[in-house]
């Protein structure tokens, strides 16, 4: 999972898109990691937790709120979660989107003077940073908890 999440991440920050494969991967790799560790039953309760981030993020997408990339990279990642991790996925994703979006306004003010076009790559956050970070901090909270 967690060298998928930093592809995700880097290839954000490089091209400001997050590839239908890797999305689906995770998604994969995450149900499969949810079988693992409780056969169909706990696979179910991952695959729920992906339907729902998907149903929510899409909605979140038709809204123009987040683009489709990163509704179906946080999908993908919610995969490796049960559906009773969701509340503290949503929050690390949030709080790391909160921490990298001021960080990113305050990089851009110091590198440059004049605002980005709004079809420039400058001008558009790689929130599937956030999603990677905090798919990553909740991550390690469930290793470490274990």
């Amino acid at each position: 999972m967690s060298l998928l999440l930093v592809i995700g991440a880097i290839t954000d920050i490089r091209e400001r898109r997050l590839a239908n494969w890797l999305s689906l991967a995770l998604l994969l790799f995450g149900l499969a990691y949810g079988f693992s560790l409780g056969g169909f039953a706990e696979m179910g309760w991952h695959g729920a937790h992906a339907a729902i981030a998907l149903l929510v993020g899409m909605t979140l997408f038709a809204l123009g709120v987040i683009g489709g990339g990163d509704a179906k990279f946080y999908a993908g990642a919610a995969a490796y979660f049960p559906i009773s991790a969701g509340l503290d996925l949503l929050l690390w994703v949030a709080l790391s989107g909160g921490g990298a979006v001021i960080g990113w306004f305050g990089l851009r003010m110091v590198l440059r003077r004049e605002k980005p076009s709004p079809e420039s790559l400058q001008a558009k956050f790689p929130y599937g940073v956030a999603i990677a970070a905090g798919a990553l901090l909740v991550g390690w909270q469930v290793v470490g908890n274990a």
